[in-house]
């Protein structure tokens, strides 16, 4: 059992930031690499990256966003109440190497992401660049946190609530205009976002990492779950990524997967509801 020892509100409510107690895994967990849980006995096991760790304390922090069942009972638990199965530390961790100029772009709960991997290159020498986005202006998480570690960072409402008005591609475009020299960009968060900072990168032939979160079970390459295309190849999100080339994904494959069970998915949630 993983006695959770902290939760926030980050946005709006759906968005959810839980502290827990793994100290085994905290002290192991490189920037970027997953954990998988398990609520209870006959829960689902849900994939969620690592925000924060903290070795002296023995937490981890993981950031979500409350989408269907499982997510909902999550987000519904409090400070003293405790999750059943944490396991991890799962997936590839990168390689942190000092490249220059970094731009890092975050989406949704896909900052949480990001900061926590710009956290290993700013270890590293790398300058940081920051671009995170949200619908409006009370979608946007952690920007405290990111202006901390990046030396600049711009940040955009898809409204104009607040910050630029426009989308993160945007941001990426007017910094290429300003021809500033960037070694790599990093985007996570919705799948649509990262396919279109892709397509923009790819012109400007500016090398991609994206972070993949694809339906997954056992998280271990066995069940097959999160089969990606990489470059006309089936890797594994859980044993091969999460972090992939982004100009080599088939993000339609991969969007179209990730939709095969939405209907199923919000049927549950509803289910769930009424029964509570």
């Amino acid at each position: 059992m993983h006695l959770i020892v902290d939760r926030q509100e980050l946005a709006r409510g759906n968005m959810i930031a839980l502290t827990v107690e793994a100290p085994a895994i905290a002290g192991k967990i490189k920037p970027g690499q997953f954990v998988i849980l398990r609520l209870h006995e006959t829960g689902e096991r849900v994939p969620l990256t690592v925000a924060y760790k903290d070795i002296q304390h023995g937490t981890l922090t993981i950031v979500f966003q409350v989408l269907g069942k499982t997510t909902a009972l999550l987000g519904s638990l409090k400070i003293g109440d405790a999750i059943k199965d944490l396991v991890g530390p799962l997936g590839l961790a990168d390689e942190f190497r000092r490249l220059g100029t970094i731009v890092g772009i975050g989406g949704g709960s896909g900052i949480a992401v990001l900061h926590h991997l710009l956290t290993g290159y700013a270890e590293a020498g790398n300058r940081l660049i920051g671009i995170i986005g949200a619908r409006e202006k009370d979608f946007i998480i952690l920007e405290e946190e990111m202006q901390v570690l990046c030396e600049r960072l711009l940040t955009t409402t898809d409204d104009g609530s607040y910050g630029m008005h426009g989308l993160v591609t945007d941001a990426l475009k007017g910094l290429v205009e300003e021809q500033l020299a960037i070694d790599l960009v990093i985007a996570v968060g919705p799948v649509v976002m990262m396919r279109a900072v892709c397509q923009m990168t790819r012109l400007y032939k500016i090398p991609t990492l994206v972070s993949l979160n694809p339906i997954m079970v056992d998280g271990t390459g066995m069940c097959g779950a999160c089969r990606v295309t990489v470059g006309g190849q089936t890797k594994f999100a859980c044993i091969d990524g999460p972090h992939f080339d982004g100009h080599l994904v088939d993000f339609d494959e991969l969007i179209q997967r990730n939709n095969m069970y939405t209907r199923d998915e919000k049927s549950s949630l509803l289910f769930s509801i009424r029964a509570g």
